[in-house]
């Protein structure tokens, strides 16, 4: 059985830290990774994402099945952007610099290659930053400290069960398709692909109403305990924010303003090393 995508705390100081700065730290470093195009930036950025990963002390195999589906998709999405747009990079970087015909109005080029090499970047430099933030973040404690920084603790609570309900979905995704391939269902690669999504389908459907289910027992559960009667409530796993926090949060904001600067010194998002 593959890894469960879920928390635990292994001690390291990404751990930590408050869960306020973690979501702080995320949704800036993604807004700024989403804005630029500026290569030099985003390698620094990837580079940095991955110091962070490694001081984590997250081990690799709780990724690697969720790696490899993201990349599965980054893949489908160049080949995408090829077919829709093979002409984009040449257009955004006024040169071309064509490497090999391929067919019709197609051709592959290099500026073609550099932008999208750049969206992979994107996806490497969110990707690390995205897992430590399930990873590292107790649900309870991260509820806590939306509820702190005056989000509703109706809301902070439902991102703590969505949190928690990761993990459930990996693992009731795991038994069903072994259940599944139990009866017969081959979902391995002796088949072919379209076999394979056609039976990845008769997992997915189980799935949903397994899924309908436990829904339906935490609102029963929730309601018996008289949830939401209440304006406010007390946390068990509240924390407080610390020194590190301020100056993990203070370093981020100066980075995001130095991104920015960087990005648009130019006059453009796109960093043209054609010129």
């Amino acid at each position: 059985m593959a890894r469960m995508l879920s928390y635990s705390d292994k001690g390291s100081v990404i751990h930590s830290l408050s869960g306020t700065t973690k979501l702080l730290y995320f949704l800036i470093w993604s807004l700024a990774s989403m804005i630029t195009y500026d290569t030099r930036l985003l390698l620094f950025m990837f580079v940095v994402s991955l110091v962070i990963f490694r001081v984590s002390k997250v081990d690799f195999e709780d990724i690697a099945f969720v790696l490899k589906l993201i990349l599965v998709f980054l893949c489908i999405n160049l080949i995408a952007i090829f077919i829709f747009s093979p002409e984009e990079g040449v257009k955004i970087y006024q040169s071309r610099t064509q490497i090999v015909h391929l067919f019709g109005n197609y051709n592959l080029t290099v500026q073609q290659l550099f932008y999208e090499m750049n969206v992979a970047l994107k996806y490497f430099t969110i990707i690390p930053i995205a897992l430590l933030f399930i990873l590292t973040t107790n649900p309870s404690e991260f509820a806590s400290s939306l509820n702190k920084i005056g989000l509703s603790y109706k809301i902070s609570y439902a991102v703590a069960i969505t949190l928690r309900y990761i993990p459930d979905m990996q693992r009731d995704y795991v038994i069903v398709s072994q259940a599944q391939q139990a009866r017969g269902i081959d979902m391995s690669r002796k088949v072919s692909l379209l076999k394979r999504i056609k039976n990845v389908a008769a997992v997915l459907i189980p799935l949903f109403f397994s899924s309908m289910d436990r829904i339906d027992t935490i609102s029963n559960a929730m309601e018996l305990r008289g949830f939401g009667k209440k304006n406010k409530r007390t946390w068990y796993a509240a924390k407080k924010m610390k020194r590190l926090d301020f100056a993990v949060i203070s370093a981020l904001v100066i980075l995001a303003v130095i991104a920015v600067i960087i990005t648009f010194a130019g006059g453009s998002r796109f960093y043209n090393p054609f010129v």
